[in-house]
């Protein structure tokens, strides 16, 4: 009996130990080089591990006060480094140099990829939680998410489809095609993305008048998204200014893909494609 007890001892040790173990491994400064990365960590529950993040992170109160340490493609490696930071994540958009950079002084890098779908975006979220220790959360975020998006996804599937342009710069005038998470959105939504065989977001207001959208979704904010709308009233031959459909969208929603922001940007498309929403006038 003794000798059984002491086999029980010792395996619950050994497990208690690669416990510590593991949350020794887990990374405790955080510097995020994406707004959807930032995005996920707060979804996880990590803000409190972020140390940094970018000049175009989410302005939300539990990361306001983080370190800036540049945009989404130049970032200040001496500030990062000051930072103390056992994981930096990266994005495409992220300088070749300054990754390098941080590697060779021995920070850990981690390439998080862009998505380019829902499926992407999950998949992200759920690398994401692993990171961090939070594969669990991660899991559960990602149930409900695709349980959402199903049920909007059946809910368009029986509406007639329509023609969409999203806007998402202005000079030059910006877009996203298939290579986008946002294409996915007007597809699960029910709509048919003019741009989403373009070679590239770069659009021209001709190529949006010859394609005549029946809807116009803006994604800039503010001053700026009232300009934008002024503007394409002056083309007065397109179906979506005709109709009275140009919507402005929250940018940090539409363009921040995180499972959540994800849902919500779906519903709010759908929304405008099945006439729930008013416009802006």
């Amino acid at each position: 009996m003794k000798q059984l007890n002491r086999i029980i001892f010792l395996l619950l040790s050994g497990l208690m130990c690669c416990a510590c173990a593991f949350a020794e491994d887990l990374p405790r400064r955080i510097i995020s080089l994406g707004p959807f990365i930032t995005g996920d960590l707060v979804l996880l529950g990590a803000q409190d591990r972020i140390v940094g993040v970018t000049a175009y992170c989410p302005d939300v109160e539990t990361v306001r006060d983080k370190e800036r340490v540049g945009n989404v493609v130049e970032v200040n490696v001496e500030k990062i480094v000051s930072l103390g930071p056992d994981l930096v994540l990266a994005t495409p958009l992220t300088g070749v140099k300054a990754k390098e950079a941080l590697r060779k002084l021995g920070i850990r890098v981690v390439d998080m990829p862009q998505a380019k779908n829902f499926s992407d975006i999950c998949g992200q979220f759920l690398m994401l939680g692993e990171l961090v220790g939070a594969k669990e959360k991660a899991e559960e975020i990602i149930s409900e998410a695709r349980e959402k998006v199903d049920v909007l996804r059946k809910q368009a599937a029986a509406m007639p489809r329509k023609k969409v342009f999203v806007q998402v710069g202005s000079r030059p005038l910006f877009t996203m095609n298939r290579d986008y998470f946002i294409n996915d959105i007007i597809n699960l939504a029910g709509g048919i993305n003019i741009a989403e065989h373009a070679g590239s977001g770069m659009y021209s207001r001709e190529k949006v008048v010859e394609e005549n959208p029946d809807i116009i979704i803006i994604t800039t904010m503010g001053i700026a998204g009232e300009q934008e709308m002024a503007a394409w009233r002056a083309f007065p031959g397109i179906n979506a200014v005709k109709e009275n459909k140009i919507f402005i969208i929250d940018s940090n929603m539409f363009c921040v893909p995180t499972p959540f922001n994800f849902c919500a940007a779906l519903e709010r498309v759908a929304a405008f494609l099945q006439e729930g929403e008013k416009p802006h006038e």
